[in-house]
């Protein structure tokens, strides 16, 4: 960049380049500098940015760049904006009080790693327009009226920093006071609603999202013309400020979701409003009968987490713009009607989760179905999966499990090669699960659950092979993590609908708020499933989670196990499976829940391993185990098949004690019989004890002639 001494003008924006910004320093006539939307990274301390006295533009967001900011880059005296958000910058800006460039009208340091007390010294910038410092690590208490002195200020972002901003500051003249486009303050401990916006007539974006403001929400922020982004999410509103007739908002954007409201719900433009979120609170009325009716341009309507109940009106169907339709978590009851499933113009999601819903899933869904997102869970569904279903080739979340919905396994969904998520469990399906002709399979399929229902026969599915989902790939990385959401589009800006669903991991119910792409688990537990567990398992070496528990398997544990790398929890309880545990499940690394109760196992808890650290439940009702954490101990030999048991002999002959007490009477019996039959043995065998009785114990000697003596005498006298 040296010898590019007559550039003016150079943006690389929005490609791959990496590796640090060069220098530019012999490029004194630059005006506009951008760099933005690459993977560059070092520091920016390369230039010398006093000598670029004409420099205007610099755009060096979205990058890699850390260090501090150069001084001197703010002194440019011809400096107007400055935009290097979403980068690691650090440091603060103290020291620039009286030498930032007069002209600096944007200033854009947002999501970067700035710390330390709030630059007071941005008060200072009475040219800008722009200010967004979010998505830092200042701190600090701001009086709202310190921004009098920047009377140009139209857009301000403070949020997601640990700042305090005072908005009951009486001190604030409307005179002088900013005449704001955007305001954002999310995370900016406001406590109660901004009284000053009463004046605020141009204001088009409103954020005051994860506040603690209590009481209700002012109705006179509905006559702001202009205001078209409103988001009051997660505070402690309780309720909208009446009256709530003749609304003449114009808001699109309206998000109130995680508060506490209730009574009745503000009816906007039906033709304005294009998002809106009402879930989290405590709503507890019926859906208004025309509610579709309001919605006709929405493409984003969520009211789930509620109390809501009665039934769906059919009204709901008139919003034909919809993407993302939420009901989940009500109380709502009857039958789903039958146009939703045939809104083939744009919904992408239908959440209907969680409710007290009965009938049947009509069988209309049209070929031109667009559906990503299906989820009818804990309801009281029945019949079939409907044929149509197939028709949704974007289907990638399908939960339809805790109702009462019976048949077959719904092979005719085989040909939906971007389902992701497959959850038919605690319904009354039953038979095979094997697909004939599967040859495409669920090449993406990463969660799958038929547990509780009735499927029986062995595991054998065709498509098994072609779950690819469950192979782990060298390649990925932490930097390529995803997770399955659906998209919507809104002019420049773009929102998300979170997928979410519950799986059972580790024996415990697990709430997934984001799916990600790389987490896998099947659980088909509590079936009738029969057989040895198929070899195609051992291949799912990027499986997290397995449960094969309360079926009929047998066979012996597969030794593939071992290669399941990234397997976290493993349940194959209550089957009929024998042998010994295999070796190979030491390697195991990241096992933390391990449960092969109620098997017929047998042998030794493999030792010196990390299965030593699970309960003794984990093994329990295996006869044949031992070893710790068993109580039982091994080394013992079993008893032979062909030895009497106790209940045949009334006891067990102890044949290795018995001959020692054989041998014992035999050789006594050797000595005391000839000294009871043989005379002059006898006569020998008591001088032979005579002699050594007197030689060890001289004075017993003595004591047995005197007792002779005294005999032979007595004998005399009678």
């Amino acid at each position: 960049m040296k010898k590019l001494t007559q550039l003016v003008y150079l943006d690389f924006s929005f490609n791959r380049f990496s590796g640090p910004i060069p220098s530019f320093s012999s490029s004194r006539n630059l005006t506009y500098l951008s760099f933005g939307y690459n993977q560059l990274n070092g520091g920016i301390h390369s230039t010398d940015w006093s000598s670029l006295s004409e420099l205007e533009i610099v755009y060096l967001g979205k990058n890699k760049l850390s260090g501090t900011i150069p001084p001197a880059l703010f002194c440019v005296p011809s400096l107007q904006r400055l935009f290097l958000s979403q980068n690691q910058f650090k440091g603060n800006l103290s020291d620039l009080h009286g030498k930032a460039s007069s002209l600096l009208e944007g200033l854009d340091l947002s999501s970067n790693k700035f710390q330390g007390q709030f630059p007071m010294s941005v008060f200072e910038l009475h040219g800008l327009k722009l200010l967004s410092l979010s998505s830092n690590n200042y701190s600090g208490s701001i009086p709202m009226s310190a921004f009098q002195n920047l009377r140009n200020l139209s857009y301000l972002d403070l949020s997601y920093n640990r700042l305090s901003i005072d908005v009951t500051d009486t001190n604030i003249s409307s005179i002088s006071f900013p005449t704001f486009t955007t305001l954002k303050l999310a995370s900016c401990n406001l406590t109660e609603f901004p009284d000053f916006l009463k004046n605020q007539s141009s204001l088009i974006q409103l954020d005051l999202s994860k506040n603690q403001i209590h009481g209700k929400i002012p109705n006179w922020i509905w006559k702001a013309t202009s205001l078209e982004y409103l988001n009051l999410s997660q505070n402690f509103f309780v309720e909208f400020q009446r009256p709530l007739e003749n609304i003449t908002s114009n808001v699109r954007f309206l998000d109130a979701h995680g508060n506490q409201l209730q009574g009745q719900i503000p009816i906007l433009n039906p033709y304005d409003v294009f998002y809106l979120d009402y879930s989290s609170n405590n709503f507890s009325s019926i859906l208004p009968p025309r509610i579709g009716d309001s919605l006709r341009s929405a493409s984003f309507l969520s009211l789930s987490n509620n109390n809501f109940h009665g039934s769906i009106p059919q009204s709901i169907c008139n919003s034909t713009s919809l993407d993302v339709l939420d009901l989940s978590n009500n109380s709502l009851s009857g039958p789903i009607p039958q146009c939703l499933f045939q809104m083939n113009v744009s919904l992408g999601v239908l959440n209907l989760g969680g409710n007290n819903l009965s009938g049947i899933i009509s069988d209309t869904f049209p070929e031109s179905c667009k559906l990503q997102t299906l989820d009818l869970n804990q309801n009281r569904l029945g019949g079939k999966v409907p044929k149509s279903l197939g028709n949704c080739k974007m289907l990638e979340v399908l939960d339809i499990g805790t109702n009462q919905i019976n048949g077959n396994f719904p092979c005719h969904l085989k040909n939906i090669a971007t389902l992701h998520v497959l959850i038919l469990r605690s319904n009354k399906f039953n038979g095979h699960i094997d697909c004939p002709g599967n040859n495409s399979g669920w090449p993406l399929l990463q969660i799958f659950d038929l547990a509780s229902n009735n499927f029986s026969g062995k595991l054998h599915l065709s498509g098994l092979g072609t779950w690819e989902a469950m192979r782990s790939n060298q390649d990925k990385n932490q930097s390529k993590l995803k997770h399955l959401m659906f998209d919507l589009l809104e002019d420049d800006d773009q929102y998300y609908y979170q997928d979410e669903i519950t799986v059972t991991i580790k024996g415990n119910e697990l709430e997934l708020v984001k799916i990600l792409t790389v987490f896998t688990s099947i659980d088909i537990s509590c079936n009738n499933f029969e057989g040895p567990i198929p070899e195609v398992i051992g291949k799912f070496n990027a499986l997290y989670a397995l449960n094969f528990s309360h079926n009929a398997f047998t066979g012996s544990i597969p030794s593939f196990f071992g290669k399941l790398q990234h397997l976290e929890s493993l349940d194959l309880s209550s089957n009929s499976l024998r042998g010994e545990i295999p070796l190979q499940l030491a390697n195991l690394n990241f096992l933390s829940f391990l449960n092969v109760s109620n098997n017929k196992l047998v042998g030794p808890i493999p030792t010196s391993t990390q299965l030593q650290s699970f309960s003794e439940a984990s093994f329990e009702n295996n006869t044949g185990l031992c070893g710790p954490p068993l109580k039982t101990k091994c080394g013992s030999s079993p008893p032979k098949e062909d030895s009497p048991s106790d209940s045949e002999t009334g006891s067990i002959i102890q044949w290795n004690h018995l001959s020692a007490e054989i041998g014992f009477i035999f050789g006594l019996g050797i000595i005391i019989v000839p000294l009871i039959y043989w005379k002059r043995w006898r006569i020998w065998y008591f001088e032979r004890v005579d002699r050594a009785l007197s030689r060890l114990f001289p004075r017993l000697g003595r004591e047995t002639k005197k007792h002779g003596r005294k005999a032979k005498q007595n004998q005399r006298r009678t």
